[in-house]
């Protein structure tokens, strides 16, 4: 059986948003989604008993709740749910394994603020050996695809593009199939964009003296770039696929390239002792200011 698209559903809005998103996806990937609610169980005879009885009613009705707004949205999808007893971050995570993509919410705010992600996951993110998505609270479907000609929002259009956040000093294949294999789903255009920094006189090797010019500079990262896509290009032919690069920093250029995008995806490096919910500054800034929905591929 193949694995399904997982969400994590609490009753939240970001959370509804979440499902709905995971349905749609799990249309395109063609797989079962699977909702799930986890809960702590608590040990102690009487006030235990109580609190786990309330708390199976409010993943029943969480449950519940985001089974109806995805048969309301999306009544093709197959369906299925499971209570989850534990911390929320372990129960996830175990979800997660078993998944082909994890969809979690995160609350929208305006302006520049973007996502406020909440512990739970940001620990999910930060340990999940599978990808994981975020998906604000006001994210639909009409967000996904280019408006109409008179800028109305529809989901008739075209879907907007996929944008690649692709460190080539660290070009990794789990990272980018998925972008790819992520825009083919969608016909969309994917828009892989890369940023790099000047270095300064004292970071100048003897290899790079010819490459004081920031064009010249610039021309050879597009170059790294397209080569290093090729492959890709030739496994995914149907794929239009624009490369950018850009002299700024990894954060800033992010924010900018995903305004009006379908999805971000960008890498996570697993570390091999991770402390906390921690991700690196380019994922982080990822997934706090940027506006669609971001998805985070684990790597080694």
């Amino acid at each position: 059986m193949l694995p399904p698209v997982v969400a994590g559903v609490d009753g939240s809005a970001e959370s509804l948003a979440a499902a709905t998103w995971a349905a749609r996806e799990a249309q395109r990937r063609d797989r079962t989604l699977h909702l799930v609610h986890a809960w702590n169980w608590h040990p102690r005879q009487q006030e235990g008993e109580i609190a786990n009885a309330a708390q199976r009613h409010l993943a029943r009705r969480s449950l519940r709740q985001a089974e109806e707004r995805v048969r309301d949205e999306c009544p093709g999808v197959r369906l299925s749910d499971e209570q989850m007893e534990g911390p929320a971050v372990a129960a996830l995570l175990k979800a997660a394994d078993q998944a082909d993509v994890m969809v979690l919410g995160s609350r929208g705010l305006s302006g520049f603020t973007g996502f406020l992600v909440g512990s739970v996951a940001l620990g999910v993110v930060a340990k999940a050996t599978r990808p994981v998505v975020l998906v604000r609270a006001d994210e639909e479907a009409a967000d996904e695809h280019m408006p109409t000609g008179d800028s109305s929002p529809s989901t008739d259009t075209g879907y907007q593009d996929v944008v690649l956040a692709i460190d080539l000093d660290d070009a990794c294949d789990e990272v980018i199939e998925f972008a790819f294999e992520a825009a083919r789903l969608r016909h969309a255009r994917l828009r892989a964009v890369h940023a790099w920094h000047a270095p300064g006189p004292i970071g100048l090797g003897s290899g790079d003296i010819g490459l004081v010019n920031d064009r010249w500079r610039g021309e050879e990262w597009l170059g790294f770039l397209k080569a290093v896509l090729q492959v890709w290009r030739d496994k995914y032919p149907d794929v239009e696929v624009l490369e950018t690069v850009v002299e700024d920093k990894a954060s800033t250029t992010l924010v900018r390239a995903s305004t009006g995008a379908s999805l971000l995806v960008v890498g996570h490096r697993l570390a091999e002792r991770p402390v906390g919910p921690r991700t690196g500054p380019v994922t982080h800034a990822a997934i706090h200011h940027v506006g669609c929905p971001v998805a985070v591929v684990p790597h080694l």
